[in-house]
């Protein structure tokens, strides 16, 4: 059969990682420091790994049989990778909405790029950055503008209850100090 009938790879359907998607209809906003680590990754890919990986691939190629190149075969798969990744992220960098948290002038009120500390009903306080949904993570205290948790705070004050769904049930906590940095 004619390789251009066969997929190059059977694992093609792993590849397909889902991205956080925007919900239809809202800005994609993201703090300064955000869109400088998306574009440093972005300018990595385009400038240093993708053009050691076509490198490699070419090289690889001119060995001759390709259907049993470890080289060749694996190296156009990271170059898919790469490729998708790049589309990707050059989608976002085109449509963010850069949020920079010191330029904020209602200090007292929790928006985008706010830092919040609240204390729930055992006491036990925690802090969290509302960022953008590619900038969010749980372990580093930067949550998502549409978790649940952020869109419960988004206008709230210091000594506000909020309330919010969240998997283990109807929580409040109580915000303790708003601030941006």
């Amino acid at each position: 059969m004619n390789k251009a009938f066969v997929k190059e790879s059977e694992d093609d359907a792993e590849d397909d990682v889902p991205e956080a998607q925007l919900p239809s209809g809202t800005k994609n906003y993201m703090t300064v420091r955000g869109h400088a680590q998306i574009r440093a990754e972005f300018e990595h890919l385009v400038k240093v790994e993708r053009p050691a990986i076509v490198q490699v691939v070419s090289w690889a190629a001119g060995n001759g049989d390709r259907s049993e190149n470890g080289d060749y075969i694996y190296g156009k798969k990271r170059l898919r990778e790469i490729d998708r990744r790049i589309r990707f992220l050059s989608k976002r960098l085109d449509t963010a909405v850069i949020v920079d948290p010191a330029a904020q002038r209602n200090c007292d009120q929790v928006f985008f790029a706010a830092t919040v500390t609240v204390c729930d009903a055992g006491g036990i306080e925690a802090t969290y950055q509302i960022v953008g949904i590619d900038e969010a993570n749980a372990m580093e205290g930067r949550i998502s503008w549409i978790s649940p948790l952020a869109r419960a705070l988004l206008k709230a004050r210091e000594g506000d209850t909020v309330r919010f769904d969240s998997p283990g049930g109807l929580r409040e906590l109580d915000v303790i100090e708003v601030r941006y940095e």
